[in-house]
């Protein structure tokens, strides 16, 4: 008989131990999910690099962005394009301060973080005069389903 309850208790260990390591993972899997996504961009005579950037539904993007001739900015819509006027944001800016034309001075490293809530193309484009192109510097934010 002593055998049998110490065969139950080992098991019964063994199994509250084994759980108890899968909860730990489901945690440390959960909070690598939300490390965020760190993106590197340039800003320079009208041109955005990369000008088409991909991430996932739900996921929180750091953008590191930095001019490299002049200044520059960096202006970014929180709803879609062709959404309709008054739509939800699928986007939302959490860098302090959440601006309207985060200003990129040449050198400098900016960093815009956003959450991704919903799919969708988000168009930025640059918000500081820079030369005779400035109206073509654009780009996207791809979210694409989770």
């Amino acid at each position: 008989m002593r055998t049998g309850l110490r065969i139950f208790v080992l098991t019964t260990t063994a199994m509250a131990l084994a759980s108890i390591w899968l909860s730990f993972q489901s945690r440390v899997t959960r909070a690598q999910d939300q490390s965020p996504q760190v993106i590197e961009m340039t800003a320079k005579k009208y041109d955005f690099g990369p000008s088409a950037v991909h991430v996932k539904a739900g996921s929180k993007v750091v953008l590191k962005i930095t001019a490299t001739d002049r200044p520059h900015g960096f202006k970014i819509s929180t709803v879609p394009d062709g959404a309709s006027k008054g739509a939800q944001p699928g986007l939302v800016l959490t860098s302090p301060p959440a601006e309207e034309c985060y200003r990129l001075e040449k050198g400098q490293q900016v960093t815009v973080e956003i959450e991704a809530k919903s799919p969708g193309t988000y168009t930025f484009k640059c918000c500081v005069h820079c030369g005779l192109g400035h109206g073509g510097m654009k780009g996207q934010l791809i979210v694409d389903p989770s």
